[in-house]
């Protein structure tokens, strides 16, 4: 399964987190783990990330990094590449996930 475009929106496709990218990020890799579900699948079958960060930096890896491990909390991690960027489609946007999970 491939998921692209997951970022803080909610259920009513309005941006949460505001402008905190800690705040974006547990929201985004929530929506990554609401798709594998709905799928039939578990956030332990994600077995790579795409991750895309606004004006990455150390900082930022460390607000998205805490944001990964309360996701993925078990002894196994994704594979997982982070890409900084200038922005994403909606200026509020700080993060963008993309994910492949093998679902059986």
């Amino acid at each position: 399964m491939y998921l692209s475009g997951q970022t803080a929106w909610n259920a009513s496709k309005q941006l949460v987190g505001g402008t905190d990218l800690a705040d974006q990020a547990r929201p985004a890799f929530r929506n990554v783990e609401t798709v594998v579900e709905a799928s039939g699948g578990t956030i332990r079958d994600v077995v790579s990330l795409r991750i895309y960060v606004v004006d990455y930096g150390p900082e930022k890896a460390e607000a998205v990094g805490k944001a990964l491990r309360e996701s993925f909390s078990g002894p196994a991690k994704p594979a997982t590449t982070w890409i900084g960027i200038v922005s994403l489609a909606d200026p509020g946007f700080l993060i963008e996930i993309e994910a492949t999970a093998v679902l059986e």
